[in-house]
Parts: structure tokens; sequence; C-alpha cells
């Protein structure tokens, strides 16, 4: 007998899996833009290091990169939360909760 929940091959935040997130486009567009100017970040990043620019110079964009990084892990992992996990549990999918806890440890990393 099939299960009815996804293997882990099928997780709804992987790419090229068969379930696809629902942001509004205003969210959407939101990170967008955001990884659009961490993209900028970084090759600057690249960009200083080619340039022998101060260590320290660096390291504190890296921070901010990371930084960055962590807010639109924080949005995704809001609205995660606020679909996808919650109509899996109102589908009686209580397997959902391993997953997020898995994906909230490797956030925290």
């Amino acid at each position: 007998m099939e299960s009815q929940h996804p293997s882990s091959h099928d997780d709804t935040c992987n790419p090229g899996s068969c379930r696809k997130s629902h942001h509004p486009e205003k969210v959407k567009n939101n990170l967008i833009s955001r990884l659009n100017r961490i993209e900028g970040q970084i090759r600057g990043v690249k960009k200083m290091i080619d340039n022998d620019i101060y260590c320290d110079d660096i390291l504190n964009q890296i921070a901010a990169i990371q930084s960055a990084l962590n807010s639109v892990g924080k949005i995704l992992l809001e609205g995660h939360m606020r679909s996808c996990v919650v109509e899996r549990l109102q589908e009686g999918d209580l397997e959902v909760i391993d997953e997020l806890m898995i994906t909230i440890k490797k956030l925290m990393k």
C-alpha cells in the first residue's frame, strides 16, 4: 500500500519537487529583490578579495550578507508555516512537523 505522505525527495521546499509553494506576488517580489541585493553584495565581496581589501572590511560585509540571508529565510519560514504546514496538518499529515523541525535545525546552524 502506498503512503499518502510524500517521500523525503518530494519535499515542498526542495528544487525539482512536485509540490509548489504559493507565495503572494508581493512576497515573491520582496524575496527576489532581497536576493538580488545579496547577489550584488557577494559580487562586491569577490571584488574586495580581488582588490586585497582589508580582511576586517570583508568580514563585516560577509556578516551583512549572512544577516540578509537569515532575513530571507525567516520570511520563507513564516510563509511556509502559515500555508504549507497548516494545510498539511489540516489534511492530517503529522509528518510535516518532523520535516519542519529538520528545516528549522538547518536554518539555526
